[in-house]
């Protein structure tokens, strides 16, 4: 892949040589990178923020109150969990992450409920359901406020950063039906 991007970068500069547009592909290439240097600041700001929130909920004993709430749901969608597990809190705050559209600050959450998730693994050497069903619903990441997208959007000067949220809880919720639905679909497959 790293070979096609480097052919399209060479042919459009040698497109824009020619074409007398080197002066706009220049200038295209460092506004680029200012974009792509504050969208990462500004990104690093959400992540630290969440993950420093994550840190109090967790010293101040708030996240097994957390986990007791999501428990019910827990429990039903994994199944093979014992209710005392560190797995079911990890779950649970990475569950959070993703509703609340922080995908960013949701992936080392979403390592530790693996890790969590492996010291309950029989087979050391492949997933198991429940480390499947938690990489499913995390790829899906049903979000009821991506406040990583309106921030995003707020920051560019979008007229309605707000307008992205219904379609993405609306996108969110069919494609995390969807693929539970294929992985449940093979579960049955394959016994």
């Amino acid at each position: 892949m790293n070979i096609v991007w480097v052919v399209l970068i060479a042919v459009s500069i040698i497109a824009a040589f020619f074409s007398g547009g080197s002066e706009a592909v220049t200038k295209a290439m460092f506004d680029g990178a200012r974009a792509a240097v504050e969208i990462s600041i500004f990104l690093l700001g959400i992540v630290s923020l969440w993950l420093g929130i994550a840190r109090i909920i967790e010293d101040s004993g708030l996240i097994h109150h957390i986990a007791h709430t999501f428990r019910p749901l827990m429990s039903r969608l994994f199944k093979d969990i014992p209710d005392d597990h560190p797995a079911i809190t990890s779950i649970s705050l990475n569950m959070l992450a993703n509703f609340f559209g922080l995908g960013n600050a949701a992936t080392p959450i979403g390592i530790k409920a693996m890790q969590d998730l492996q010291t309950l693994n029989k087979d050391k050497d492949s997933l198991s359901f429940e480390m499947m069903l938690f990489i499913v619903l995390n790829t899906a990441s049903i979000q009821f406020i991506p406040f990583t997208v309106v921030g995003i959007l707020a920051e560019f000067g979008s007229a309605s950063p707000s307008g992205i949220v219904l379609p993405t809880i609306c996108a969110t919720v069919v494609s995390a039906a969807v693929a539970l639905g294929i992985l449940f679909l093979f579960r049955v497959l394959m016994r």
